[in-house]
């Protein structure tokens, strides 16, 4: 995008726009009173003088020192209160932005942003965009002074002498042309410095992050190394773009003080000859000055925002795609529906609060009645960009109210996909899928969020964040009070591991879960996604990090939902496929596969008889490249595990 793009888009801003109109109200005031003081002040000069010396010599001369006093007070409390005004709607502009750009990303999903590195998307929300504020606070303002001044400096001056008038006008373009030359380098500069910088905070983030990692491969120093690299890569950008500013700020300089010379040596001579009086050679020299100095500012606080608008970019770019592919897959792999990325019912830091709201209204809506179709694929192929093969490929599969359904297959066959298809991060290539009813490729983003709110999410990976262990499980329920807190921990076989803690429910955790097992943050957020009390209940091999006897008391507790509440859920554990209906996932085919179609095995008598598989059946389709179809026989009933003791599910309802 350029940078004239850049500035426009800033500049359509709510906040912005409102800004730039008191801007440019402010600017033309503080002309007025510019003119207007230093008139004053020549004719005070001159007053005094006349006066023989003496500043109370006369009537004139201490009225004229009033209103001098006055007009510069007036200055200075309109500049106090233009900068006040700058710096406030500044930081509600670049607010603003920063929650356009995480919603847009809540909006594309984990699997666009598992395509970014995170500390670059850490450095565009956090210094990114707070570098856009010197650009709104200081530039901006500037810009309408920069406007203004000069055209009432050369009013004035057109009255007092023409000659000088002329003198100024050719040479005040000068400075924004000089400037215009080297802001075009001062732009490449600054653009190279925040890629740098980008690329810097991206590679500390992963150093942190994977220090563990590091140090027990032996790793650590080469990676320093490259760190090093990198670092000092930043800092040739920094000194280059200062380099660059500080050529920009000569330039000017020389600019208007050669221009001012060009002024002021042919009013000295005028002066001398008899040709100017004393009053207006003063106006001029005082005014003349004035003309060049907003225009000066502006090319040195052009810099100081640069920064804001490289990175201006970038958030641009995302709310763009936002814009244009709200939920297309990105070129990632498949299975990256995570909630460490963007928080849903699970919830990571971005909208955490928003959908909790959201979330609030399904609970007091009207459950469906059981049999009511929550979720229909058909005939759904998925691709993601960049990947040979399709993730799904003619996959259908009916969810009704109070079904328990597993999905199961080898790694990679496409189960966190149909997840991801039911949260509505990805969108279907082909076929068509209704959550609700309602078609996904025309629901928008209000009634996306509507959807989402009446889901519970248990990712691979849960994000804990800093805080209580309380206020993790209430994430997705923020007004869930303690019983109903404790009622989740339990149905979540948390209660012992609570009872052993200092503080008990209101234990402060570290970042990510600090102070808990692998273990234990799989069922914090277990717990976190029964509290929720959503209807639709998405699990992500929930018992992957279990223990055999806590996995027996998490499955007790999924087998004993509420009848209006659904499961669907991913597994690879035996005790987990046989606590629901498997639906099973099919590889993609080879081309011996192709030639003869697979057709499932005729289930067991005695799994028949229980109702552990479903009703399982793959067609190839002439155009596929693989089969990952399966259909769940509704009427098929779940396995029965055993209940253990104090964990009724139907007391969170």
């Amino acid at each position: 995008m350029s940078g004239n793009r850049t500035r426009a888009r800033v500049g359509r801003l709510p906040e912005v726009r409102r800004l730039l109109a008191v801007g440019w109200l402010a600017a033309t005031g503080l002309a007025v009173l510019t003119v207007a003081q230093l008139e004053l002040l020549a004719r005070l000069i001159v007053a005094v003088i006349d006066s023989g010396g003496t500043v109370l010599g006369g009537r004139g001369v201490a009225g004229l020192a009033m209103a001098l006093a006055g007009v510069t007070v007036a200055r200075a409390v309109l500049a106090g209160c233009r900068e006040a005004l700058a710096g406030r709607t500044a930081a509600r502009a670049t607010a603003a932005l920063r929650h356009r750009v995480l919603a847009a990303a809540q909006q594309l999903g984990p699997h666009w942003v598992s395509g970014r590195r995170t500390g670059e998307l850490v450095a565009l929300t956090d210094r990114g965009i707070d570098a856009l504020t010197p650009y709104l606070r200081d530039y901006l303002p500037q810009l309408a002074l920069a406007a203004a001044v000069p055209v009432a400096v050369l009013i004035r001056l057109c009255w007092a002498d023409p000659t000088s008038a002329l003198v100024v006008a050719a040479t005040l373009p000068l400075i924004p042309l000089f400037g215009a030359l080297a802001g075009r380098q001062a732009r490449f500069a600054t653009r190279r410095q925040w890629r740098r910088l980008s690329v810097l905070s991206g590679h500390f983030l992963d150093t942190v992050l994977g220090l563990p990692t590091l140090r027990a491969f032996g790793r650590a120093g080469a990676h320093a190394v490259r760190l090093r690299a990198v670092a000092d890569a930043h800092r040739r950008a920094t000194m280059t773009a200062l380099r660059v500013a500080f050529l920009t700020s000569l330039v000017l300089e020389l600019v208007a003080a050669l221009s001012l010379a060009l002024l002021a040596v042919p009013i000295g001579l005028r002066l001398l000859a008899g040709e100017l009086d004393l009053r207006t050679a003063l106006i001029v020299l005082l005014l003349a000055p004035e003309a060049y100095l907003p225009l000066r500012a502006l090319g040195a606080r052009f810099h100081a925002g640069a920064a804001g608008l490289a990175a201006a970019d970038d958030a641009f770019a995302v709310l763009d795609t936002a814009a244009t592919a709200p939920a297309v897959p990105a070129a990632g792999r498949a299975g990256a529906v995570d909630g460490d990325r963007v928080g849903v019912a699970d919830g990571g830091r971005v909208g955490a609060a928003s959908i909790g709201a959201v979330g609030g209204g399904a609970r007091r809506a009207r459950r469906a009645g059981p049999g009511s179709v929550l979720v229909r694929c058909e005939d759904v192929t998925v691709r993601y960009p960049g990947r040979d093969g399709p993730a799904l490929c003619g996959f259908e599969l009916t969810v009704a109210v109070g079904d328990r359904l597993v999905l199961t297959g080898p790694s990679g066959v496409g189960k966190s996909t149909v997840l991801a298809l039911v949260l509505g991060f990805v969108r279907p290539t082909r076929g068509r899928v209704l959550l609700g009813g309602r078609d996904l490729a025309a629901m928008d983003r209000t009634e996306l969020a509507g959807w989402r709110a009446r889901l519970g999410w248990l990712p691979q990976r849960p994000r804990l964040f800093a805080g209580t262990l309380a206020a993790n499980v209430a994430l997705g329920a923020p007004g869930a009070d303690e019983a109903r807190i404790r009622r989740a921990i339990r149905a979540a076989a948390l209660g012992e591991v609570v009872a052993g803690l200092p503080a008990g429910l209101h234990t402060m955790l570290g970042e990510n879960g600090y102070g808990l097992s692998a273990g234990q943050r799989q069922r914090v957020a277990l717990a976190r996604a029964l509290c929720r009390d959503a209807p639709l209940l998405l699990l992500d091999e929930p018992t992957a990090r279990l223990d055999t006897a806590t996995e027996a008391a998490v499955l007790a507790a999924a087998a004993r939902l509420p009848a209006d509440r659904t499961l669907l859920a991913v597994a690879h554990r035996p005790a987990a496929i046989a606590a629901a209906r498997p639906v099973p996932l099919l590889p993609p085919m080879t081309g011996a596969d192709r030639a003869s179609p697979l057709r499932p095995e005729p289930a067991a008598p005695d799994r028949a008889a229980s109702g552990q598989a479903a009703d399982a059946r793959a067609v190839s389709p002439p155009e596929a490249v693989g089969v990952d179809r399966a259909v769940p026989s509704p009427a098929a009933p779940h396995h029965p595990v055993a209940a253990a003791p104090g964990t009724d599910l139907a007391e969170l309802r």
